[in-house]
């Protein structure tokens, strides 16, 4: 009798196996990938106030509509770990506790609930009516979902500073603020064409430092090379992006270039304030 049940044991043993093997190798690519989920972020070089010589506050656009930002805007919807940045900043709030600012507190003092995420994002709760097929009205209350897509901007505060221990102009980012665009509902009700042009809005304000975190554990879209991904830090952190200045620290309300010059006047404006830190550090140095 024992010997019946060890033969029923082991044969049960044998089949199992080459199951529990074959569902062990179902593997979307050809190796795991270990080295982006357990990456940290690159820490900054020690600085002391001793060694700042010079520092600008700059605000600067991101648009992604240009072909070097499209990795930070696709995937529209996540394509398993794959993600844009919207999506991901929204995951990092969620799962992550990543700390949500106020669309108009660029200081980080005013943290906002993920309900307040949701109305900025047009998720609200609409009562909507409608016919059934015995012609009653029916009303109903649905609930708009958040709508990543519609994020086609950012905008950055960072300082620029010359680090006289170092010897370099170098650059640090303190906030990022997603940037919405999206045409208002007229709700069933006529309003004039102008009404329904499309506007924009910023979203929320993030502190950076603390982003970066989860912007370092997730890759990012490489059209040359699948082995070679870099993450959502490496961008920022080496600066792979394509943007231009709206505002500098100015003793005039830090006033944004558009307060004061329109269309290409505004986009030379942007490029003499990055030409005047440039020319800072170049006349440091004797040749």
């Amino acid at each position: 009798m024992k010997k019946f049940v060890l033969i029923s044991i082991a044969f049960f043993m044998v089949t199992l196996l080459p199951q529990e093997k074959a569902e062990a190798q179902v593997l979307d690519g050809i190796y795991v990938k270990e080295h982006v989920p357990a990456r940290r972020a690159a820490s900054y070089k020690p600085l002391r106030e001793a060694d700042v010589m010079y520092s600008k506050r700059i605000w600067r656009l991101i648009d992604l509509h240009e072909k070097i930002n499209h990795p930070l805007y696709y995937p529209t919807t996540p394509i398993g770990s794959r993600m844009s940045l919207i999506d991901l900043l929204l995951w990092g709030i969620n799962t992550e506790g990543l700390a949500a600012y106020s669309s108009d507190d660029d200081r980080f003092t005013q943290p906002i609930s993920r309900t307040q995420i949701e109305e900025q994002f047009g998720a609200v709760e609409k009562l909507i009516t409608y016919q059934d097929e015995n012609g009653n009205d029916i009303s109903k209350t649905i609930k708009e979902e958040i709508r990543s897509s519609q994020v086609k901007q950012y905008l950055l505060k960072e300082e620029w500073f010359f680090d006289k221990q170092h010897s370099i102009m170098d650059v640090r980012i303190i906030g990022m603020s997603p940037i919405r665009f999206y045409t208002p509902d007229a709700g069933g009700e006529e309003i004039d064409a102008a009404a329904l042009q499309e506007r924009r809005s910023m979203v929320f304000w993030i502190y950076f430092p603390e982003a970066r975190r989860v912007l370092a554990n997730h890759e990012v879209f490489n059209e040359n090379n699948d082995a070679e991904r870099r993450t959502f830090d490496d961008i920022f952190f080496k600066r792979k992006f394509s943007s231009y200045i709206t505002q500098e620290s100015n003793v005039l309300d830090d006033r944004r270039i558009a307060e004061y010059s329109i269309g290409m006047k505004s986009l030379m404006e942007a490029e003499t304030i990055k030409k005047r830190m440039k020319d800072y550090e170049q006349d440091l140095w004797n040749y």
